[in-house]
This record gives structure tokens, C-alpha cells and sequence, in this order.
């Protein structure tokens, strides 16, 4: 059933022209900078510090080290993280299947 609903998802995906992230709940993460980070289609804030935020996606969790962080922007959506990012990291959720 998995693999029918991949094929509609490209299906729809080549016929309307879309992005991935519009139709599904797989994460944008656009970063500007070093200072700056968006990421869509996230599912919640696992742990947040100053210096450290672990943001849940679905797919896994946006780990993101640095000085100064601060989260602004939220919306069920989007979060932006903003302050001086030294590094980022992707946890990968296993896949059950």
C-alpha cells in the first residue's frame, strides 16, 4: 500500500509542479548565513537552550549548536532559529518498514 501512494505522490508531484514539503510532511530546512535558520513541516522542540535546539521533523531530529540561539517565527509549521549557528546536525528516525 506504501508503495501506491508513492507512485500517486509523484504522480500529483510531476502533474501540478509542486514541492515535495508542500503535499507532505517532509521538512525544508533553508539556512541563511550562519546566523540563520527556517525549517518547515516541523512536528515540535525537543530540547532548547542557548547554545543548543533539537527540533522533531518527521522524518528525524534537527539538532543545532551554537551561541546566542534564540527561536522566533514559530507557527504549527515553521520555526526559525536565529543567533550564531556553529554547526548542524540530522538525526535520521528509523523506518519501521
Amino acid at each position: 500500500m506504501k508503495r501506491k501512494n508513492i507512485k500517486i505522490n509523484n504522480r500529483i508531484d510531476r502533474m501540478l509542479e509542486l514541492p515535495k514539503e508542500v503535499y507532505s510532511n517532509v521538512p525544508k530546512i533553508t539556512i541563511t548565513g550562519f546566523e540563520e535558520m527556517v525549517i518547515e513541516n516541523f512536528k515540535g522542540i525537543l530540547e532548547y537552550e542557548d547554545f543548543f535546539v533539537r527540533i522533531n521533523t518527521h522524518i528525524g531530529i534537527v539538532g543545532i549548536n551554537g551561541y546566542n540561539l534564540s527561536l522566533e517565527n514559530m507557527t504549527d509549521d515553521d520555526i526559525k532559529v536565529k543567533g550564531k549557528i556553529e554547526s548542524m546536525e540530522i538525526e535520521r528516525a528509523i523506518d519501521d518498514n
